[in-house]
């Protein structure tokens, strides 16, 4: 009977045991499989890039891979990060792509201009990522919102700026920290060649002089000027009037305002208004560079007036166009270019 007793004993204890332990195995289980339904809802969130630019906030998925540009230095600026965007807008000039890009976009869709970007033909690309400016695309954005999400740069003229949010938004920050380290590193390095070889005469002060066929305009900023300014050129103080007042070009036409542009180089480059002939911008180029005047200005007594590329000097408006220009510099002082990395 006693024997009875303790395994009677011994059956209920595992018994309960055992319900113990299948309690405890399911509740196991539920928080294992919580946790992991956790952790895809955690993946999938962190798989989201939250891009702040001009007009709010993109959220991206992943890395894009249909990419379309709706400015020329961002479609410089994707050739730079090694993305090839799918579709993107027509130069004013060197239709259907600038001459510098046109062996890396040999496949890309044109999608109108920057002023009116087809957005019927942005929509068939089933992009999914479109970068714009908000000089040329505030008044579509929402449009442009409802295709992909849509990053607006503030300044298109700022090919920094321009290289930081697109790497970003493509998932490419690490290469495009990479491209504005070997820019500063080229940046350095003409600094110290071009003093060296200058010594006392160096900073220089310059001018970027634009002719057109109505005017002729100088640059105190936007892309040439910023790059200018960078490289250690001073500004004249016409010139530091113009950024005092907050003016990124000024625009002569009269020429009697020639001695306003003075300085001791001129970076020189026509530009014809679209649909223009280039004789009637040629014709003001001789009007204003015999008269008088232009005779007396230091950069001309000097000899040093340089014809310069208007699409790597200001049109192009990018990463790879600032390297273009940098390159004119270092070829205008005879100094040994140092390599980049860029496309």
């Amino acid at each position: 009977m006693v024997v009875h007793k303790i395994n009677n004993h011994a059956f209920l204890f595992l018994g309960m045991f055992t319900l113990i332990m299948l309690v405890s195995g399911c509740g196991n289980e539920e928080v294992g499989e919580q946790e992991n339904s956790d952790n895809n809802e955690s993946g999938e969130e962190n798989n989201v890039t939250e891009v702040e630019h001009a007009l709010g906030t993109a959220e991206i998925e992943g890395e894009p891979e249909r990419v379309v540009t709706l400015y020329q230095g961002a479609t410089d600026t994707a050739v730079a990060l090694d993305v090839n965007p799918v579709g993107a807008v027509e130069p004013w000039v060197e239709q259907p792509m600038y001459e510098y890009l046109r062996e890396d976009l040999e496949d890309v869709e044109i999608v109108g201009d920057e002023i009116q970007p087809n957005l019927e033909e942005i929509a068939a690309l089933e992009p999914d990522l479109i970068v714009g400016t908000l000089l040329r695309h505030e008044e579509v954005y929402d449009q442009l919102n409802e295709i992909a999400p849509t990053v607006i740069e503030k300044d298109l003229n700022n090919f920094k700026n321009t290289l930081e949010v697109m790497g970003e938004a493509t998932g490419q920050n690490d290469a495009a920290e990479q491209l504005l380290q070997e820019w500063d590193k080229r940046v350095a390095d003409f600094q110290y060649q071009v003093e060296d070889e200058l010594g006392e005469d160096w900073p220089m002060s310059a001018s970027v002089i634009n002719i057109r066929s109505d005017e002729v305009r100088m640059y105190t900023g936007g892309f040439p000027g910023r790059i200018i300014d960078e490289v250690g050129f001073e500004y004249t103080d016409v010139q530091q009037e113009a950024i005092a007042d907050e003016e990124d070009i000024l625009a002569f036409t009269n020429r009697e305002s020639i001695p306003e542009m003075d300085a001791e180089i001129f970076f020189t480059f026509t530009q014809s208004n679209q649909g223009e002939d280039e004789s009637e911008v040629e014709e003001t180029m001789e009007n204003w560079t015999n008269h008088p005047l232009w005779d007396e200005l230091e950069a001309v007594e000097n000899g040093e007036v340089h014809m310069v590329d208007e699409v790597k000097w200001n049109l192009g408006g990018g990463y790879i166009a600032a390297h273009h220009m940098l390159d004119d510099l270092y070829e205008v002082f005879d100094l040994e270019p140092e390599e980049t990395g860029e496309g």
